[in-house]
């Protein structure tokens, strides 16, 4: 490939998948947003307790929209969280999201860095720091970890456990009873599934990208059948939808069809405990 192809899939000149978000392409209207995640997370945490602190998803990629993007972190914790760090989590997300009108919610994901570094990890949550990760606070654990490329490896450990999701997400449909509960599972669920139907077919595109409209139109490519319900999805994912009809063609149509595909393809992520 030439750099320009390399580029546009995603990859550095050696190949490998490159990191995909930055400090410098967070827009201006975010920058105030980033700057107050900083601050609450040191108070909230301290040095004793964090080791490191990541942002994720539109706002790093620069891609993110004001008044609908949500603010994504992750916290590498010294050692396994408590439920006193779960606790100082909510806190943190209930004051960003009120304090903070460009983002609509915010999310915090906790691990301990040795998790993150773990062996188990290591084609999982390793590459998810490694490159869909933006540095903000702390040592960077991209440093200890090594350039991935888009394998089937790769593939089956990010999302070849999709079929774990069903039931969950069909518990919830059936519980559902108000319209705020239906767009939060429609938007996880299509999210999921768009981004499992991109790693489905990841190796033989041979790059990586994280937008969801560019996933479901490399997806189908591969699926072409199967098209027309995974750019539902990915608009979905943009714009959650309370529609049962919708509802049901991801969690009763898309998703069990695409577990049963990514298993045959890839095989079963490892099990965790």
């Amino acid at each position: 490939m030439g750099d320009t192809e390399l580029r546009d899939r995603g990859l550095a000149e050696d190949g490998t998948i490159r990191r995909e978000g930055s400090l410098s392409r967070v827009p201006v209207v975010f920058a105030p947003v980033v700057e107050a995640a900083r601050s609450r997370i040191t108070d909230a945490f301290g040095p004793a307790r964090l080791h490191s602190a990541y942002l994720y998803g539109s706002i790093p990629r620069g891609t993110a929209i004001p008044g609908v993007s949500d603010l994504d972190l992750l916290l590498a914790l010294r050692d396994e969280p408590t439920e006193a760090d779960r606790a100082a989590a909510r806190s943190v997300e209930a004051a960003l999201d009120a304090s903070c009108d460009p983002i609509d919610g915010a999310g915090i994901l906790l691990f301990a860095a040795g998790t993150l570094l773990s062996r188990l990890e290591r084609n999982d949550m390793g590459f998810f720091v490694a490159c869909l990760c933006t540095p903000l606070l702390g040592d960077d654990l991209a440093t200890q970890l090594p350039h991935y490329r888009p394998t089937p490896l790769l593939a089956r450990e990010t999302n070849g456990d999709l079929h774990l999701s069903l039931p969950r997400w069909r518990s919830r449909a059936a519980g559902a009873t108000t319209d705020a509960e239906r767009r939060n599972l429609s938007r996880g669920a299509a999210r999921r599934v768009v981004r499992s139907g991109f790693t489905l077919v990841m190796p033989r595109w041979g790059g990586w990208t994280s937008d969801l409209v560019e996933s479901a139109e490399i997806f189908g490519r591969y699926y072409p059948e199967r098209l027309d319900q995974m750019r539902i999805a990915a608009a979905t994912a943009r714009a959650p939808s309370t529609d049962p009809a919708v509802l049901s063609l991801l969690i009763d149509d898309l998703a069990p069809w695409l577990a049963a595909e990514y298993v045959a393809v890839h095989g079963e992520k490892a099990p965790r405990p």
